[in-house]
């Protein structure tokens, strides 16, 4: 099985930033973010990072705002670890799946308990 090159770059990438995110980053706005994806253009110019991050709306926003401002480091650092000619521009994108796999997990909680009875217990064998 073969994989194109831009795919190997991408988990390499998606490894360095979290790490670097985690360990490097200075910036007190930038917190509970865990890179989920990294997707690398064919010529390795330009990588969207996808993240995450834990937290109500304004940690959301004041994270990605810090990974702005950590942009520079980031793809200088990125760049020196993997050893590319050319470091990869970065763009992050805030990767919602995991709220949405929580709020639907919600709502199907909730509809399945106004589908009970009201005398049944769940797990109980009638």
């Amino acid at each position: 099985m073969s994989f194109k090159r831009s795919e190997r770059v991408s988990e390499s990438i998606k490894r360095e930033a979290s790490v670097l995110i985690l360990r490097e980053v200075k910036d007190p706005d930038v917190v509970n973010v865990t890179v989920t994806d990294v997707e690398t253009s064919d010529d390795l110019r330009n990588a969207r990072v996808f993240v995450s991050v834990m937290g109500d709306a304004e940690t959301k926003k004041r994270s990605m705002a810090g990974l702005e401002r950590a942009k520079g480091f980031l793809r200088s650092e990125v760049g020196h670890r993997l050893g590319l000619r050319y470091a990869p521009e970065l763009t992050f994108k805030l990767d919602e799946t995991l709220d949405r796999a929580l709020r639907i997990e919600q709502v199907l909680k909730e509809i399945k308990s106004k589908e009970r009875p009201p005398g049944d217990v769940e797990g109980q064998v009638p």
